[in-house]
This record gives C-alpha cells, structure tokens and sequence, in this order.
C-alpha cells in the first residue's frame, strides 16, 4: 500500500504541473498554430479532471493504507491530529476542487469571466502546496532522486509563469506607451 500510496501521489503531483503548464501556455496565447486552441483547452480540462481523479485516488489509497492510520475526517479537515504535513495536502485538495469543479461547461456557462478567472489562479497555489505536502509528508524526501524530481517540476511550473507574467507586462508596457 506504501507504493501505491506514494505513486498515486506522485502521479496527482506530475498531472497538476502540467494542467498548471498547459493552461498557461493556452492563455499566454503561446501554444503554435499547429494544434487549434480548443485542443489544448481541452487537452488542460482533461489534465485537470485527471488531476482530481488522482487525487481522489491517493486519499483512498491512503486511509486504506492502515499504517498510515488516517481517519475519514482526516482527509478532508486539516487537523493537529494528524499535523500540517498532510493538512497542505487537504488544503491543496480543496484548491484543486475549487479550481476544477467550476471549470466544468455547465457551471462555467453561469459564471462571470472575471470570477472564474480569479478562482482559477487558486492552481497555483494549490501547486505550491502540493509541493509542500510532498517535501513534508513524503518518507523519502531527502532522497537524491525526490529532490531532483522536485525540482523538475518547481522549474516546469515555473516558467511558463513567468512567460505569462512577462507577457502581461509588456502588453501594460506598451498600452501606456
């Protein structure tokens, strides 16, 4: 169950920065005109939803796993019970439901832009607080190769940010110029 565990986690991890990564690619408008934009938007949906999935998955997998000793409520209330280590996990959880749930066609049809945009910038930091929850709560996170790995995936979160952030920028640049 440890490795089933650790892998669903992993998985859930790696899919949420690259939903994070196409989704900002898609709206930085920098995505090539090879592919039309309704694929990658529903190339980021579906990375998205299987992120959820994911994650779902890994909380199962966990309060079966009995030695890790994770009660029902645990999983969904951040408590000193268990501590802070799995509560990032439970925070970030509600993000990524927040995130994913009203990105959903129907509701999203029922929801102004401007909204849902600011509720859809909560990925990023329910991206940061998986990577804490990973660091905190993982067994093997002063391993060479989880340390790497994290890495990896701090750095491909990263940079399509700041592509998007410095896109913003000069598009302020040259509307005041």
């Amino acid at each position: 169950m440890w490795y089933l565990t650790r892998s669903t986690g992993i998985v859930a991890a790696v899919l949420a920065v690259a939903s994070l990564m196409w989704g900002l690619f898609f709206s930085a408008r920098n995505t090539g005109t090879r592919l039309k934009p309704n694929w990658w938007l529903a190339l980021h949906n579906w990375l998205g939803g299987l992120t959820l999935g994911f994650i779902g998955l890994h909380m199962l997998v966990s309060f079966l796993d009995t030695d890790a000793g994770l009660r029902l409520i645990d999983l969904f209330v951040p408590s000193s019970t268990v501590g802070w280590a799995i509560g990032w996990g439970v925070v970030a959880t509600w993000l990524f439901a927040i995130v994913v749930l009203p990105s959903m066609a129907r509701i999203r049809r029922h929801l102004p832009r401007k909204a849902w945009h600011v509720v859809h910038l909560l990925a990023v930091p329910a991206v940061v607080l998986t990577a804490v929850h990973a660091y905190q709560a993982g067994s093997d996170s002063m391993s060479l190769y989880f340390t790497r790995g994290l890495a990896v995936l701090v750095g491909l979160a990263v940079y399509p940010i700041s592509i998007r952030l410095l896109g913003i920028a000069q598009r302020r640049r040259a509307a005041t110029a």
